[in-house]
This record gives structure tokens, sequence and C-alpha cells, in this order.
């Protein structure tokens, strides 16, 4: 499996390479896409809001934070941080964010909408605290209907291994 895995990264080398782009407000996420990239040998992307979430934003429970009006209007598109540099470079986006409220955050919806991801194969990595990833994927992929969204993974607990698994999608 091994070989297998070596080269298909290699491939995705060779031919183009493969991003992992992810959102993380905690630093949870983070520390999942620093590992599949390097697991997969792909270059590594930070989604940065251009105001940054404070405890205060993210605090679910409470109806007037940031995080809440925001996931009330699915047209929320907090502002981004546009910095990526190249983005046809990339066959395979790898895509990981938490799940709030068992979608995608809006700010997902502002990076799809600001970066030409068209003809790229799109894998979701997702956290959550309960939620599992099918929706969250069946809403961008309706959002998205011209993207070509492959996988929707769970990572909270995600071994080397478990990641490993993902290179497959890597063009």
């Amino acid at each position: 499996m091994a070989i297998c895995l070596f080269s298909v990264t290699a491939n995705a080398k060779k031919n183009q390479k493969a991003l992992v782009a992810y959102f993380s407000a905690t630093n949870f996420t983070k520390g999942k896409a620093e590992t599949l990239s390097k697991l997969i040998g792909a270059d590594l992307y930070r989604i940065t809001p251009a105001q940054p979430y404070t405890q205060e934003d993210l605090k679910w429970t409470d109806n007037n934070s940031r995080t809440s009006k925001e996931m009330r209007d699915m047209n929320s598109r907090p502002a981004i941080v546009k910095d990526l540099q190249d983005i046809d470079k990339y066959s395979t986006v790898y895509l990981g964010f938490p799940i709030w409220w068992y979608v995608a955050p809006p700010v997902i919806s502002t990076f799809l909408d600001t970066y030409d991801l068209s003809g790229k194969t799109i894998v979701i990595f997702v956290t959550s605290g309960g939620a599992t990833p099918e929706k969250a994927l069946n809403q961008l992929k309706e959002q998205y209907p011209k993207l070509n969204f492959k996988k929707a993974e769970l990572v909270n607990t995600a071994t080397i291994k478990d990641l490993k698994h993902l290179a497959k999608y890597a063009k």
C-alpha cells in the first residue's frame, strides 16, 4: 500500500500539485491539515478571516455572537485575506474546516467564491463535536454544483494511517 501511495503522490507532484486549504478558528483543524499536508506532500494554505474570530464570536449558544449571526444568513460571506497565489497549479484541493451548525462555516463559501476551483478535485476533511460530514458535503455540492467534490471525511480522531488514504484522490 505504501508503494501505491508513493506513486500517487509522485504523480501528483510531477503533473500538478495538491493543496491543503483549511480554516481553523481554534487550531484543532489546523493540526489535522498540517499532518495531511506533510503526509501527501501537498502545499498548505490557511484560510484566514480578515477579522479573526474571538472566543466571544465563537459562542454558538449566544444568539448575538458573530458566528450565530453568520450562520442564520447563508448568504453571509465574511471577508478573508486574499493571499493564495496561483491556484491554477493545483489539480486537487483538500478543503478542511470545522463543522458549524451541521454545515460548512460561511468563511468556506467566501473561499469558494474567491478562488476558481472548477476542474479541480475537491476533498473535504472536517472536524466536529458531533456532526457527520455528509450534510456539509451536500450543502457545498448544492451551493456549488459545478465543482467536483469527491469525498468528505471526519478527521477528529484520524490517525496517520487514516489520513494517508486520502492521498488516493490526488491527481
